[in-house]
């Protein structure tokens, strides 16, 4: 199934996010060392009801589908509880290499051994207290891998002192898991610029409430973008001005394309709401470095694309290993649309302008991506009736999307 999407002439709405899944997935986690009540305002997300589901169920094989952020968070903490479980995913996911997390955990004193192709998925892991230590590890690896290892360390008998050797990528999802991790009590820092030193401490039990999803906002921060007059408002729910989340930079990086944001409270850290307007003066070339927010990469290229903006993004490296090779897949879908990407050197991809005759009538591919399907979905403000192929892609991340497009005034028609 398709959708043909039609976008509305002009719209004034209120949108009510989606609880943050890179926050709820961490919270999960970190409360299942240390007990307690369940976070408030959890994701609905199918990434995070794995996570649940795993947790609730403890099934001896935990299928986590296509959750990237559940097979590494879940291989760490089940690596460090009495118990054995084999891990797996979908073909996608068992194509995604976990070697490193795997041999950091061994290296810290886990039992884990591979099913199947040595370097990827499915794991079966026998749990056991864990010795922690001195390790270092490359920090151009995912942060996610350095962050599973992170939450596990307090329950580890020396805890942990992390080294990263080489370029940091995504260090604000680095900050995000220490920040959850002190609210529930860790003894967890940097120490030096490259190290971080958890102290073995037990996660205290504690209510905790869940923030929006500032990725979730980066598609509405689009839609404002690209539409065409000024008469136009969208109000996000349950944000903050201080939040810790990477992906909140959104509003400094759309601030450049014209796009204007206002918070409705002055505390930084009370989630409120955000307004968003359009000033139609915007930079004429972007520039940007993606190495703490590869997430945003594929809203901006459409985005700039679609202005007329020519673009050169870095810092991409590990867009190759996500859902799917996006910086690929980015290339094909625009072509469609009648614009020529270029890439270089595996994490660099830009436009000079080169443009070419679109394609008529053309379908998105979604690649099993949920974020290919929503940073597509707003082009057909600029592209009537352009068709995005499997949208309940978006499952993964937001389940309401559809819904909250309609509710601002997008139609959408089910095509075969």
């Amino acid at each position: 199934m398709t959708y043909a999407i039609q976008a509305p002439d002009q719209i004034n709405t209120t949108i009510d996010l989606p609880a943050s899944k890179s926050i709820s997935n961490r919270a999960l986690i970190v409360r299942a060392f240390g007990g307690g009540p369940m976070p408030e305002n959890l994701s609905d997300c199918d990434d995070t009801e794995v996570v649940i589901r795993a947790m609730t169920d403890r099934p001896e094989v935990i299928n986590i589908h296509a959750a990237g952020t559940a097979m590494r968070f879940l291989t760490a903490y089940l690596a460090s509880q009495p118990e054995s479980h084999t891990i797996t995913g979908t073909e996608r996911m068992l194509q995604r290499p976990i070697g490193l997390l795997v041999d950091a955990l061994r290296h810290l004193g886990a039992d884990i051994q591979y099913v199947g192709k040595e370097g990827y998925p499915p794991l079966c892991i026998h749990g056991r207290q864990l010795d922690g230590g001195y390790i270092e590890i490359d920090g151009g690896v995912s942060s996610q891998f350095i962050s599973a290892l992170l939450m596990a360390a307090p329950m580890m008998t020396h805890g942990i002192e992390m080294r990263l050797t080489g370029e940091i990528i995504s260090r604000p999802y680095i900050d995000l898991t220490l920040c959850v991790m002190r609210d529930y009590g860790a003894l967890a820092d940097w120490t030096r610029h490259d190290t971080i030193t958890v102290q073995p401490h037990r996660y205290q039990q504690r209510d905790y409430l869940i923030e929006n999803d500032w990725s979730a906002a980066s598609y509405w921060y689009e839609v404002m973008a690209l539409m065409q007059d000024g008469q136009n408002e969208i109000r996000l729910t349950g944000l903050t001005d201080g939040s810790k989340q990477g992906d909140s930079a959104v509003r400094y990086m759309f601030s450049m394309l014209g796009v204007k944001t206002t918070f409705a409270d002055t505390d930084p850290n009370v989630p409120t709401t955000i307004t968003l307007n359009r000033s139609f003066i915007h930079t004429p070339r972007m520039t940007y470095d993606f190495v703490n927010q590869p997430d945003l990469t594929q809203t901006l290229v459409v985005t700039c694309a679609l202005l007329n903006i020519p673009f050169h993004f870095t810092g991409l490296s590990t867009l190759r290993i996500k859902e799917t090779d996006r910086i690929e897949a980015l290339k094909n879908e625009m072509l469609k649309l009648g614009y020529v990407l270029h890439d270089a050197n595996d994490s660099e991809l830009y436009w000079d302008g080169e443009r070419v005759t679109p394609m008529e009538n053309p379908v998105i591919n979604t690649y099993n991506d949920h974020r290919m399907a929503m940073a597509f979905a707003p082009a057909a403000i600029r592209i009537p009736g352009l068709r995005i192929d499997d949208p309940d892609v978006v499952t993964k991340s937001y389940p309401q999307f559809w819904r909250h497009m309609r509710h601002a005034g997008f139609t959408l028609t089910p095509t075969p």
